[in-house]
């Protein structure tokens, strides 16, 4: 397992605050509060470990097959149904949601190899993140995919009440392939995909998506 660069930052700042609150607690609290002062050390060691553990990079082996659209993230499918396209496309398409908790992998994946035909980031509100309109009204960042056979596939990496931070890797005219870096949201968040109407879904509503591993659906 490696830990992502968009977590240096953090990771380095929760390090110093790590040290200097362990030494505050051993300075007032050990010697006379030697109890209080282990229940706080051992609460405060589970928090720096969830904080590292965000940015992980477990080792995987990733799904490669042209036919198939694999899940761009970790988490659970909260959606799956036919809508009305309401960015790049001008037809219905199916979408697929997938919630990310803050103890799932956060770093997003290319679905689908191909050519990135759009690209766009939208300013919005910090909704929960499992919420019907969040796909909508939420900051996001929209990527279009264009597959060799000329179909195309929209990502949507959507911030939830605790995400602050999408980082996209893409831009338009950037051929990119199945399973590498698409980008990363900082503690909590969602992606929708939206798919042609006759794409084969390959899940079901609460199954839990394993990103560049799990199969959504096939062209």
């Amino acid at each position: 397992m490696t830990l992502h660069r968009e977590g240096s930052t953090t990771i380095t700042i929760s390090t110093i605050l790590f040290l200097i609150v362990s030494f505050v607690f051993y300075y007032f609290l050990f010697q006379a509060y030697p109890v209080i002062f282990w229940i706080l050390e051992i609460a405060l060691v589970v928090v720096f470990a969830l904080i590292i553990s965000f940015f992980r990079i477990p080792a995987r082996n990733y799904t490669v097959d042209d036919a198939a659209i694999i899940a761009p993230c970790d988490g659970k499918v909260v959606v799956i149904e036919e809508v009305e396209a309401d960015e790049y496309f001008e037809d219905r398409r199916i979408q697929v949601s997938i919630f990310m908790s803050p103890l799932n992998v956060h770093v997003n994946r290319n679905p689908v190899k191909g050519e990135i035909v759009y690209n766009q980031y939208h300013k919005g509100k910090y909704l929960v993140a499992w919420h019907p309109k969040s796909s909508t009204e939420n900051e996001r960042h929209s990527n279009v995919y264009r597959h060799s056979s000329g179909k195309e596939v929209l990502t949507k990496q959507i911030a939830g009440a605790l995400a602050k931070r999408i980082v996209n890797y893409n831009e338009v005219g950037k051929k990119v392939n199945q399973n590498d870096e698409m980008g990363f949201i900082k503690f909590g968040s969602r992606v929708d995909l939206l798919l042609p109407l006759d794409a084969t879904i390959n899940v079901k509503i609460g199954d839990v998506a394993v990103g560049g591993v799990t199969v959504i659906a096939r062209w």
